[in-house]
């Protein structure tokens, strides 16, 4: 599966700071120590509806890993999936009727749309669920075969992991069971099924239904992957165990990414899947969260299409630290214009204000947990002081605009 066009990575002088990360699973900043290729996974969209704001949200902070991990001198092997082929995508389609796989790549060419818009880096592998199938079921075979899965007697065909048999469950998360089941009911999850061994062991093999897609699958049973299974075999498959990050909301934090991680570990007996768990906190609308349950979104392909600036978007999401819930309010777009207008003003100036203090306070910040807050009132510092001494030749640098805007531009993802 293609992914969209890579925006111009300006490069800065000399490498910046070691990254350090909130690692959900250890409930800490941790320092990243990637080799010379730093490997993050972030899970990608079902492509039912378009891009809204809370998924640009999340993309635009692992946006922020990869960039700073490149200035710091890394090469970046990054996957994101696509998960074209779910319950969601499929309710959808019928209740619209229309195909499920037209919708599909509608949804999937407009979020690349968005995400190009956005300045957002691509992926290396760009990895849909559906080529990914077959790799899938040899997976399910191998977890068959060696007792750690089982079908249901009940002529569904569908699979499970035996969760009693993953000595890890649980260490990603720290959840204790009553939450476990309280959020697998509401994720996607049926801890009610009957003929379960573990009221939490996940699905891995959907069977047949009638009126729903479905391929060949383990000991010939047709059906489609579990939702899990997906992102474990592609992340094995791509960047293999002991990767750098897995990243995405925090709602994937239970059940999806303990179950990846649960399949994986199975699969190659080794740990850990992921190095670090870094997770993305929550936008809201309105006092509640945006979902596409709720109905409260805000698309980013509705806002480019009346004429806001996509730099302005990035920006007013930029603007709240990436792990605190935060509201998207007409104030906050309309701020971020302001501040873009400030910041072109400035570097469009032939001289200004010093750059190297105002590029080792944006890599300082952002090497903290992504502190991108932080780095924005960086940039405001360095934009009035070059605009209020723009008269002036004592303290003003020549070439420091140009400066400015290729670190903005490299580390913040702006283009000025």
């Amino acid at each position: 599966m293609l992914a969209w066009p890579a925006p111009l990575l300006p490069s800065l002088p000399g490498p910046g700071p070691v990254l350090r990360l909130f690692d959900t699973a250890r409930g800490e900043v941790v320092e990243t120590t990637p080799g010379p290729t730093a490997r993050m996974y972030v899970c990608g969209i079902t492509p039912y509806d378009a891009t809204h704001l809370g998924h640009a949200a999340t993309y635009l902070a692992f946006d922020l890993v990869n960039r700073v991990w490149r200035d710091g001198g890394h090469a970046v092997h990054y996957v994101q999936n696509v998960t074209d082929v779910d319950d969601p995508l499929l309710e959808r389609a019928d209740r619209d009727g229309e195909d499920w796989i037209v919708l599909a790549m509608r949804e999937t060419a407009l979020f690349r749309e968005d995400m190009a818009a956005l300045r957002v880096l691509p992926p290396e592998d760009y990895v849909g669920a559906v080529e990914s199938i077959p790799m899938i079921v040899a997976h399910v075979e191998t977890l068959l075969d060696a007792g750690l899965a089982y079908a249901l007697d009940d002529g569904t065909g569908d699979v499970y992991q035996d969760v009693a048999q993953a000595p890890g469950f649980g260490t990603e998360s720290g959840y204790d069971e009553a939450t476990m089941l309280r959020l697998s009911a509401e994720r996607g999850g049926d801890p009610d099924r009957a003929g379960k061994r573990n009221r939490l062991d996940p699905m891995l093999w959907r069977g047949e239904r009638p009126g729903e897609p479905s391929w060949p699958g383990p000991r010939g049973t047709a059906g489609r992957p579990g939702w899990h299974i997906e992102c474990a075999a592609i992340a094995l498959d791509r960047i293999g165990m002991g990767f750098d990050v897995q990243g995405g909301g925090s709602d994937l934090v239970f059940p999806h990414h303990e179950f990846s991680a649960v399949h994986a570990e199975a699969l190659t007996g080794t740990k850990p899947f992921a190095r670090a768990y870094v997770h993305a906190a929550m936008i809201s609308l309105d006092g509640e969260k945006m979902s596409k349950s709720r109905g409260n979104l805000v698309f980013v392909s509705k806002l480019r299409g009346s004429d806001v600036d996509s730099m302005a978007v990035r920006l007013a999401l930029l603007s709240g630290h990436y792990r605190t819930d935060r509201a998207w309010t007409p104030q906050l777009l309309s701020a971020a214009e302001q501040r873009l207008s400030t910041w072109r003003a400035a570097v469009a100036l032939p001289a200004g204000a010093p750059a190297a203090p105002l590029l080792t306070a944006l890599r300082e910040r952002l090497a903290d947990d992504l502190d991108s807050p932080g780095a924005i009132a960086a940039v405001d510092a360095w934009a009035e002081r070059t605009l209020a001494t723009a008269a002036e030749s004592d303290g003003q640098e020549e070439h420091a605009p140009d400066i400015a805007r290729d670190a903005v531009d490299a580390l913040l993802g702006i283009a000025l």
